[in-house]
């Protein structure tokens, strides 16, 4: 479909980027630090419940679109929402630290993956109270959201391995990686996985 421009949509973060609002400044500001400090923090308690977010646009994702063209492939309906307390998923619940191109900066954020033993997967990226990217996988279908729900793409067979959300289930299950993918443990509970031709990276690691 078109996931080349949400590709970059999503490399658009950077010194480039210039947000439209004092509030969006901050964020982007307050992100950047926090790549910066390399610090991970607790984001969630063991006793809240798992669901996903909602995709809210904001300026997160007014960034991450702004270098690309309005991507809005219905072709497909859309996948229904996730139910993660349903029967068969594993949860994980981490943080990581996302660097989308070669020459932008790094952003840290939440990481939420859960994944299935048929293959299905859900990830979802977020940097409270945005969420960045969400990516999953149902039986032959996938989906990709960047910033909002109205800019997606989706379609049916292998799904798009450009992004970096759709080799990750597999690289961590030991599947291995596609061309130009490389994965590698950094430490018994953190990993990266990197795309040595754009340059686009995803290190992070999982709460116990």
């Amino acid at each position: 479909m078109h996931d080349e421009s949400l590709n970059l949509g999503a490399a658009a973060i950077g010194s480039n980027a210039r947000p439209r609002t004092r509030r969006g400044a901050a964020l982007v500001a307050a992100t950047r630090q926090s790549a910066a400090n390399g610090s991970f923090k607790r984001w969630r308690s063991a006793e809240t419940p798992l669901r996903p977010k909602r995709i809210r646009f904001g300026i997160i994702g007014a960034l991450l679109l702004a270098a690309g063209p309005c991507v809005s492939c219905r072709s497909l309906p859309p996948l229904p929402p996730v139910d993660l307390s349903a029967p068969g998923y594993r949860v994980q619940q981490g943080q990581a630290l996302w660097k989308p191109a070669k020459t932008r900066p790094e952003l840290a954020g939440e990481l939420l993956l859960a994944t299935k033993a048929n293959g299905d997967f859900f990830v979802q990226f977020t940097k409270t109270p945005f969420t960045l990217a969400t990516a999953q996988r149902v039986g032959d279908q996938w989906q990709i959201d960047l910033g909002s729900g109205d800019y997606r793409s989706s379609g049916h067979g292998p799904p798009p391995v450009r992004f970096v959300w759709f080799p990750l289930p597999a690289a961590l299950a030991g599947a291995g990686v596609c061309r130009n993918w490389s994965f590698k443990r950094v430490t018994t509970n953190s990993w990266k996985l990197e795309n040595h031709r754009t340059g686009e990276t995803l290190e992070g690691g999982f709460f116990p």
